[in-house]
C-alpha cells in the first residue's frame, strides 16, 4: 500500500504480472548503438527514426492531432554528440554506481545537479539507465526480470557533471517503506532539478501511473514523462496509449514538461534524444530554455 500525503490515496499492488525467474544482469559490453557517433554512420532516414522516434510515428497520425508538444526538445545532431561526452568515461570523469540507501539518512550529501528515475514496476526502469550508461559497460546496473526487484535508492554518480538515482518501482512488489523512502527523497533533495517517471507504452497510462502523477503535483516537482517500450506494442495500441498520455499532461498537470520523451531501451530509439535533455537540465549543456 502506498499513501501519498497529504492525501490520502493508496496505490494497490498491480495484479497478474507474469511469473519469471529471477536473472540478474550487469552491463558487460557495448550495444554496436551505445554511441550516437556510431549510429550517425547509418543513413539520415534510418538514423532520424532511432533520435527522434515520434517523426516516424507522427505520419500515422490525422492531420487534426496537434503534435507540436512533441517536438519542443529538438537539438541539433552536434548538441547530442556533445551531450554523449558526460556520458563517456575519461580519466578526469569516473562514471560508476556509487551507494544505496534504504532511508534519507542514508543517503549520500552530494551538492552537484540530481536526476531521479522512477515508475511501476516492471517499467524498464534499471534497463533504460543501463542503456544510458552503455558506453560505461563495467558500471553495475542491476536489471531483473522480476518485477520489483529494487528495493534501494541506488546512486550512481556521472563525474562532476550529475547524479542519477534509480529508485524503487511502486506498486507490485514495491518495498514496504517505499513512501518513507521515496516521498522524503523528493520532499527534501534541494539537489534534484529534474524527476523521470517512466510510463510502459506497451500497456498505456494506468491508475498507479496517475497516483505518480498526482505525487509530482503535489510535491511542485519538474518532472517528465518517459514512454518505455516502444518496441513492444503494436503501432495503432502504442499511439493510442502515447495520446492518451499526452491529453493527461495538457489538461491535468503543472509541473510535467509537454513533451514525452519515447524510448526502446532495445533499440536504442530516443536513447541519444534523452541524454542530451539530461545533460541539458542538469546544467551541463547549454540550448534552448526546457
Amino acid at each position: 500500500m502506498f499513501h501519498i500525503k497529504p492525501r490520502t490515496i493508496v496505490l494497490k499492488a498491480i495484479p497478474k504480472l507474469q511469473k519469471s525467474i529471477s536473472t540478474t544482469q550487469t552491463c558487460q559490453s557495448n550495444h554496436k548503438l551505445s554511441s550516437f557517433l556510431e549510429a550517425a554512420k547509418m543513413p539520415e532516414k534510418k538514423l532520424r527514426k532511432l533520435v527522434f522516434p515520434f517523426e516516424d510515428l507522427e505520419r500515422h497520425l490525422s492531420s487534426k492531432v496537434n503534435t507540436s508538444n512533441f517536438q519542443l526538445f529538438q537539438p541539433r545532431y552536434e548538441d547530442i554528440k556533445m551531450a554523449e561526452m558526460f556520458f563517456t568515461p575519461s580519466k578526469k570523469q569516473k562514471i560508476d554506481y556509487f551507494t544505496s540507501a534504504v532511508r534519507m539518512d542514508h543517503a549520500p550529501l552530494i551538492t552537484q545537479s540530481e536526476v531521479c528515475f522512477i515508475g511501476r514496476s516492471n517499467v524498464g526502469k534499471s534497463t533504460l539507465i543501463k542503456a544510458l550508461f552503455s558506453l560505461v559497460p563495467e558500471t553495475e546496473v542491476r536489471v531483473s526480470k522480476t518485477p520489483g526487484h529494487t528495493k534501494k535508492m541506488n546512486f550512481f554518480t556521472v563525474g562532476k557533471a550529475f547524479t542519477l538515482v534509480d529508485m524503487p518501482g511502486y506498486g507490485y512488489k514495491a518495498p514496504k517503506d517505499f513512501v518513507d523512502m521515496v516521498e522524503t527523497y523528493l520532499e527534501t533533495r534541494h539537489n534534484l532539478k529534474r524527476t523521470f517517471l517512466l510510463v510502459d507504452g506497451s500497456v498505456g497510462l494506468q491508475h498507479a501511473d496517475r497516483i505518480a502523477i498526482d505525487m509530482c503535483e503535489e510535491f511542485g516537482l519538474p518532472y517528465v514523462l518517459v514512454i518505455t517500450k516502444i518496441d513492444k506494442a503494436k503501432q495503432g495500441e502504442l499511439l493510442r496509449h502515447i495520446l492518451e498520455i499526452q491529453e493527461v499532461m495538457q489538461n491535468h498537470t503543472v509541473g510535467c514538461f509537454p513533451q514525452p520523451f519515447l524510448v526502446s531501451s532495445l533499440h536504442y530509439s530516443g536513447v541519444y534524444l534523452l541524454r542530451c535533455f539530461i545533460a541539458h537540465v542538469t546544467g551541463n549543456l547549454k540550448l534552448g530554455p526546457c
